[in-house]
């Protein structure tokens, strides 16, 4: 095999896309932290949108099953679960399976809250999730601008995209 080739096979990327619908009550969980707004992410687990999106580009760069497939929807025991354990758990899979990450980068689409003031927090949670540095953790914060469904406050979409490498 050429260097070209072995090279290819040493690096995957990964991308992985959520949205949760946003109510009114309670507390939102974005990135592992919890934001007390009055508002919350509307899903079956506890619907933490920026990690779903990182569990499945993490998945996805080491040709795993998505998060739907190890942690579905209609199973009891993932009600109400912890999205950070989810993570944890697909994280320890794709390591298991020879690969590992050279950075993460995410997209947040999100009107309110602004994530500028928590950005740091946030950064430091996911890699902490994940077991690497904060250097590794790209985030992004973006608003709807009035617009849409992210712009009306409707619903937050996250997209997210892994870089492994083989280990």
């Amino acid at each position: 095999m050429d260097g070209k080739n072995n090279l290819l096979n040493a690096i995957r990327v990964g991308m992985g896309y959520d949205s949760h619908r946003i109510e009114t009550g309670g507390s939102m969980i974005l990135g592992g932290v919890v934001i007390e707004q009055g508002r919350h992410f509307v899903g079956h687990s506890d619907a933490d949108v920026l990690l779903h999106a990182i569990t499945d580009a993490v998945l996805s760069g080491a040709g795993l099953p998505d998060i739907g497939q190890i942690f579905p929807n209609d199973r009891p025991e993932n009600r109400g679960r912890d999205s950070a354990e989810m993570l944890r758990l697909a994280m320890a899979n794709v390591r298991q399976a020879g690969w590992d990450l050279v950075n993460l980068d995410c997209v947040v689409l999100l009107e309110s809250p602004k994530l500028s003031p928590i950005k740091s927090e946030l950064v430091r949670r996911i890699a902490d999730i994940l077991e690497v540095g904060p250097t590794l953790v790209g985030l992004k914060g973006k608003t709807g601008e009035g617009v849409g469904e992210v712009g009306r406050g409707e619903l937050a979409v996250v997209h997210a995209v892994a870089l492994l490498h083989r280990t």
